[in-house]
């Protein structure tokens, strides 16, 4: 392949070669995310088969549930198929109905915008903050000032005449949003929010869990989360009426009876399964394990790509610790171009790099979508590339 022709003070070769430098010796291909076992993973998938109780009823579920509320510094947490399943609970849960605004993030994963979809209602996209590449509080603040307005006890897009119901914060690549100021704003506007915690399990702000900020919280466990149940999702609360509620809809909305099948609404079958919950037992019994592997390969990044001319390796906020769930670095705006290239050197390298996502608004079922200007995302968008992240390409855990 004919090499690329680089801007001066960037050199592909030397950032790959610093990325190897951060990755134990010996390693032949890194993973973008690789899950890790070294637990009591088959210890206790085999109880759960001896049991016989493989599916949305088993010991291990509860046990998870009791888990992941532990964790996320809630009273109730309650298992469900996958992320995106939670979330699309949390908004039914909030009150979001067809026709409703949600703000959302540009910069996110898909399932943010789905889940939104889901409830028949319009993601309303938000511009990020550079320095926690989530939702930017005061741009947000100023951009409903611009167009929004109270009707009595509802808050009205003035461009579109459709109600904003709600607002889904992401904690993007693990780092988490600043919270508080967009807690001040949801309060002022009377927005429901919910956190959008499926990549920021273990992840802190301020002192506290990501996933307890809020009055609902949603995580994800898919195999390439930094603690897997294979397919998986949880919602969390400090709210019981709204845990039983969700527990409700997710069982199909059936009533409790000895025999007889009686549903009271239009419900989901969305609960995790007994085998499933298992698996992520083991997981969450190692989770402090895998944060600690996770900085110290993040700080392992840090360190080599230091210097190296035309990037910059992104860091966890001021006022937060994260999990360094996918770690990321940044090419200078001067080199966006060829992140491209870079891509393609790493992946052929062994080193599965990937760009962020396809900004939502860019994507064909959400281009209409309303928005504000998105400066910050675009130029985010351009410019990062996700390192593989597993907690086994740490040193002394070679995978």
């Amino acid at each position: 392949m004919a090499q690329a022709k680089l801007k001066p003070g960037f050199e592909i070769e030397r950032v790959v070669a610093a990325l190897r430098q951060a990755l134990p010796a010996g390693v032949t291909r890194a993973p973008l995310h690789q899950p890790r076992f070294a637990g009591k993973e088959w210890e206790y998938v085999k109880e759960c088969l001896d049991s016989t109780f493989v599916s949305s009823v088993g010991g291990f579920v509860t046990r998870f549930e009791q888990q992941m509320a532990e964790v996320a510094g809630t009273d109730h947490a309650v298992a469900v198929i996958n992320g995106t399943a939670a979330l699309h609970v949390c908004l039914l849960l909030a009150g979001v109905e067809a026709g409703d605004e949600v703000l959302a993030p540009a910069l996110t994963f898909v399932a943010t915008a789905n889940a939104i979809a889901y409830c028949g209602a319009l993601p309303h996209f938000v511009d990020s903050d550079p320095v926690t590449l989530g939702i930017d509080p005061e741009r947000l603040a100023d951009h409903l000032g611009e167009i929004a307005e109270r009707r009595g006890e509802h808050l009205v897009n003035r461009r579109t005449g459709r109600r904003i119901s709600a607002l889904v914060p992401m904690h993007t690549f693990g780092h988490p949003v600043d919270m508080e100021p967009l807690l001040a704003l949801a309060e002022r506007w009377g927005l429901f929010v919910i956190e959008d915690a499926t990549e920021s399990l273990g992840s802190r702000y301020k002192g506290k869990p990501t996933g307890c900020w809020s009055r609902l919280g949603a995580f994800s466990f898919n195999g390439n989360k930094i603690v897997t149940t294979g397919g998986g999702g949880a919602i969390t609360t400090n709210d019981t009426l709204l845990a039983r509620r969700a527990k409700h809809l997710t069982t199909t909305a059936k009533l409790p009876h000895p025999w007889a099948f009686i549903h009271d609404q239009v419900g989901f079958n969305y609960r995790m399964p007994n085998i499933n919950a298992a698996l992520g037992c083991a997981q969450l019994e190692q989770l402090g394990d895998f944060l600690a592997a996770k900085r110290a390969l993040a700080e392992r990044y840090r360190g080599a790509l230091a210097g190296v001319p035309g990037v910059e390796f992104f860091v966890e906020p001021p006022f937060a610790r994260s999990n360094y769930w996918l770690n990321a670095l940044l090419l200078d705006e001067a080199h966006a171009g060829e992140r491209e290239a870079l891509l393609q050197r790493c992946n052929e390298q062994g080193l599965v790099c990937r760009p962020a996502w396809t900004l939502m608004h860019h994507l064909p079922m959400y281009r209409d979508c309303p928005r504000m200007e998105l400066g910050v995302a675009e130029s985010i968008g351009r410019r990062l590339v996700n390192l593989p992240s597993g907690a086994g390409l740490a040193p002394d855990h070679g995978e």
